[in-house]
């Protein structure tokens, strides 16, 4: 957030210890005496902000159209900036360690704005899968119309194959006269929760493209971050969030978010401001009241998840768990101990049977909620296959494991004992 008036500088450290973003969530970017001493910001609800001068005005304008480097240092213009954007983008760069971030009016405008702004005609996407099912609808049927083409790998790509697709990438972008623009990774990926190794993928990347220009690479963060992974650290450039789930947390907002390196960020910004997908000012205000509350509600999710899935494992009517907390592939393992540092609370429970056995399941719940999303305070319940991933073609569904018998569960912040009595009693009814 740019510096203004006599804004008190952050306290990012006290008596030589550093302190956590948790900490910082109660006041980082905000100095309540320039706004009356309002101890929590105000909802700054305006179009348009009064310049202090036409010089100001014209210095404003020219970092909001490229000609100076970086964000504007001065309030302009709703669909540009706004204080309560602004703080919401210092306290969610903390999380993961990035130079900056920026704040959309949904996880899907963060991920379209991110890929107009890095993509061009005739470039190559190269991406993990699966993905959420709307992404891979914005890259196959949508950036497809105007030239972009795409290589795909399984999440759980080795190095060596990670190689070979950048190499086939790299040939198709020859092919159509464009680059290879973009690695896009999806970890854990949504529904199956396999995860990527991005530390293979950065080091392929750096090997395979040389000199100026390197395909960016980004991931959507969404089911394990800021608290449980921060990919920043294994290689990754910007980190993508759906902030309507976790960083949200109470299922009453929806809003997007991509955090990462100053040179990308400022790529992506211009992108932003002419298509105008910032989130509102109250939509960013109530973000604000959920990054403060954001480690204790993960945290008491990612234990009710364990106590759930340690239930669940062995139960006669299960076929088995997509849970980062009882990994049986020693790859997977692998991957989990490098980046991960919890097991998150979002996993797929597959049913003994198929979608008609899923459903009664799914229609037996009566503390977990029949609905999509994730990350709230509530447990959720949903069958992927017949709902936020019923636009993905069959062959492709069953390709990366999305069978008739998941269900994805997203645990909240219950009572887990109940949680288990509702599954009991659920499961009885397949």
């Amino acid at each position: 957030m740019a510096t203004r008036g006599k804004n008190k500088a952050n306290i990012e450290a006290v008596g030589g210890k550093k302190l956590t973003p948790a900490t910082q969530m109660m006041g980082h970017g905000y100095d309540p005496f320039l706004s009356e001493g309002a101890l929590k910001p105000p909802i700054f609800l305006t179009s348009t902000f009064a310049f202090e001068s036409a010089a100001a005005g014209k210095r404003f304008f020219e970092h909001i159209t490229g000609k100076r480097q970086g964000p504007a240092d001065g309030l302009v213009y709703s669909r540009f900036n706004g204080p309560n954007q602004e703080i919401v983008e210092d306290r969610l760069a903390l999380w993961d360690g990035a130079d900056d971030a920026l704040v959309f009016s949904s996880g899907m405008s963060a991920i379209a704005t991110l890929m107009l702004a890095l993509v061009g005609q005739n470039d190559v996407i190269v991406h993990s899968g699966p993905l959420y099912a709307a992404t891979e609808t914005l890259i196959a049927r949508i950036l497809s119309r105007f030239g972009v083409g795409f290589v795909d790998f399984p999440a759980g790509a080795t190095r060596e194959q990670i190689d070979d697709v950048l190499a086939r990438a790299q040939a198709l972008a020859d092919e159509k006269g464009g680059k290879v623009a973009l690695v896009y990774l999806e970890s854990p990926a949504n529904p199956t929760n396999a995860l990527v190794d991005v530390e293979a993928v950065r080091g392929a990347r750096d090997a395979a493209f040389v000199g100026d220009h390197k395909p960016a690479i980004a991931i959507d963060n969404t089911f394990l971050g800021p608290l449980w992974q921060q990919p920043l650290k294994q290689g990754a450039e910007l980190v993508v969030y759906s902030l309507t789930k976790y960083a949200g947390g109470h299922s009453d907002l929806v809003a997007g978010g991509v955090a990462g390196d100053q040179r990308l960020i400022d790529i992506i910004r211009p992108m932003r401001n002419t298509i105008g997908t910032i989130c509102d000012p109250n939509t960013a205000w109530m973000l604000l009241r959920s990054l403060e509350t954001l480690e204790l509600r993960m945290s008491r999710a990612g234990e009710n998840a364990l106590k759930v899935c340690t239930f669940l494992r062995d139960h006669p009517k299960v076929e088995g768990l997509g849970y980062l907390g009882f990994i049986a592939d020693p790859r997977q393992q692998d991957i989990f101990n490098r980046h991960c540092s919890g097991a998150g609370s979002t996993f797929s429970l597959f049913i003994k049977g198929g979608e008609e056995e899923s459903f009664r399941f799914l229609d037996a719940l009566k503390i977990a909620k029949l609905a999509v999303s994730l990350g709230g305070t509530e447990t959720l319940a949903s069958h992927p296959a017949a709902m936020t991933h019923l636009s993905v073609p069959d062959e492709r569904k069953k390709a990366l494991g999305i069978t008739d018998n998941l269900v994805r569960i997203s645990i909240g912040i219950e009572d887990a004992d109940d949680l288990i009595a509702d599954f009991a009693q659920a499961l009885d009814a397949v």
